[in-house]
């Protein structure tokens, strides 16, 4: 049996679970993630696309290009908006909010991305690799 994540959203009408431990865990800085989440930064759990599973209700999608040129599909709940987890194309995997997992207690991040787009009142944090952009090789 595969050991399996679990997730939501606030309201509970959006459920999923992903296998495997993360790709990589992230602030992201850029001014989308902003602007999307009314904050500094959004926390992101990378997984493989495939590794993610929808078990109730059913995300909708907005759908912008990122800064790549291709497409990036951002899951949230219709019902009370809570983004759920963000899709790359450009690398094939999706980047989990890591909030909306039902443990995430232990999460911490493992890099600091779009760091230049930062707000000057943000506090970045200590002790982990910040890129102004992305880090070599991604994206």
């Amino acid at each position: 049996m595969t050991d399996r994540k679990h997730g939501k959203c606030v309201c509970g009408n959006v459920e999923y679970s992903y296998s495997g431990e993360p790709i990589n865990t992230a602030f992201c800085y850029c001014t989308d993630c902003q602007i999307h989440t009314g904050s500094d930064k959004y926390f992101g759990v990378w997984a493989p696309k495939e590794n993610l599973r929808i078990d109730k209700g059913e995300p909708t999608v907005f759908t912008r290009l990122g800064d790549s040129g291709e497409p990036t599909h951002h899951f949230f709940c219709k019902d009370c908006g809570v983004t759920l987890y963000v899709e790359a194309t450009v690398v094939n995997m999706v980047s989990i909010a890591a909030t909306t997992l039902d443990d995430s207690e232990n999460l911490v991040p493992a890099m600091a991305i779009y760091t230049a787009s930062a707000p000057k009142w943000a506090i970045l944090p200590e002790g982990i690799p910040h890129f102004e952009k992305l880090p070599p090789g991604v994206g």
